[in-house]
């Protein structure tokens, strides 16, 4: 019996230091209870802290409009159209069933307000007013929205119109999902829509509209901005949802989900495990200056900036000490450059392991010089060479 007592000792001055793992391991077991697929990423590292069935296949219902948003924020920010300018809605745009704003045929709404109704009310009529300002059909812009999915690498979505309403055919995962989220995320004043609560479309109107998001975790979750809910009787309760606290941002998807409540349950477990058992330290911030050189046909020096934030995904209280980065340039005498090309890159390394390559590119638009500063150039290089 002594030698019983004993061995049960030993075993359990063991155990500790393996047991903090298993436990570890019940708790990431335990995130998602309702929910037929799910995923949680870090938003600048894009490392998956979690998945369970992320890959399989199902409807997304109104999480569709996450790639609508894209194209939308993509087309704001190439000018081809403007958050004052109205936009005149067209009869199919009117007639969209499911959730929407009640537009009018031949009624006229700013892109800004149309937007609004898109990212807080989840409106199918606003959707397709903007898909047909975009790409005159939604028909075309379905294109443009299959088209994105396969530049992002997205293999199991396939787009068959831009609200989610139910059709054949119109299916994504919770990793591709997760990924548009990433891309729109680029685009980070979205979530000064998708972040509202409350608000009011035509207000002061006899068609006065009070919206109200559709994604009550904006309300009742520390740090949450976005992004989209999403239901049908088919795909039942969906939810991409992001959050940020301090530097780190993260982005969770569930499908399939039997109600609103356990939909949001299972979210919120998997925010709170990401927040709870990582932290996030930001090398460089997207915009800053890493380096700049001069070319001779340059009116002004270049600068090499980060595409986007680059990051270091750590879990609670591990050293950042075994990490470091290491700049490679590439060849600075090529012309003509223009904003947006490629001119380096970032790489992080773990060791003497790359853990990471993160593109720089220039950020500002390029000027040639003038012929007075390639002489006052030229008399430099001369008086120099002396």
């Amino acid at each position: 019996m002594r030698k019983i007592i004993s061995l049960f000792i030993i075993i359990s001055l063991i155990l500790p230091s393996t047991s903090l793992f298993a436990q570890e391991d019940i708790e990431v077991a335990n995130l998602i209870e309702s929910s037929k697929s799910a995923i949680l990423l870090e938003a600048d590292t894009g490392e998956v802290i979690f998945k369970e069935n992320e890959s399989k296949r199902l409807p997304p219902a109104s999480m569709t409009k996450i790639m609508t948003m894209l194209l939308i924020m993509e087309a704001l920010h190439d000018g081809t159209i403007s958050l004052d300018e109205k936009v005149r809605i067209s009869e199919h745009a009117a007639s969209m069933g499911g959730t929407q704003i009640y537009l009018e045929p031949f009624e006229e709404m700013t892109v800004k307000d149309l937007l609004k109704g898109v990212a807080v009310a989840s409106a199918n009529d606003a959707s397709v007013a903007l898909a047909e300002r975009i790409s005159v059909t939604e028909e075309a812009f379905v294109e443009k929205m299959n088209q994105k999915a396969q530049e992002l690498g997205l293999k199991d979505t396939n787009f068959k119109n831009a609200t989610g309403l139910p059709a054949k055919e119109h299916y994504t995962t919770a990793h591709d999902m997760a990924i548009m989220a990433k891309a729109l995320l680029e685009y980070e004043e979205i979530t000064d829509y998708t972040k509202i609560y409350e608000d009011y479309l035509r207000k002061g109107t006899e068609d006065e509209f009070w919206l109200v998001n559709t994604n009550k975790l904006v309300k009742f979750y520390q740090g949450v901005d976005g992004l989209k809910t999403g239901y049908t009787s088919e795909a039942k309760f969906c939810l991409t949802a992001t959050a940020k606290r301090n530097d780190m941002r993260v982005i969770a998807v569930v499908m399939g989900a039997e109600t609103s409540k356990d939909r949001n349950r299972d979210i919120s477990n998997m925010l709170d495990y990401a927040f709870g058992h990582y932290d996030i330290k930001r090398l460089y911030s997207k915009g800053d200056s890493v380096y700049e050189w001069e070319p001779l046909k340059s009116n002004d020096k270049i600068t090499a900036t980060p595409k986007t934030n680059i990051s270091l995904l750590l879990k609670k209280g591990e050293s950042i000490e075994d990490y470091k980065t290491e700049i490679v340039k590439e060849s600075l005498d090529h012309w003509p450059v223009k904003k947006g090309d490629e001119v380096g890159k970032i790489r992080v390394l773990k060791g003497n392991e790359s853990v990471g390559e993160y593109p720089l590119i220039v950020d500002q638009d390029v000027k040639d010089a003038s012929i007075w500063t390639l002489w006052k150039r030229a008399l430099r290089t001369i008086h120099h060479g002396k």
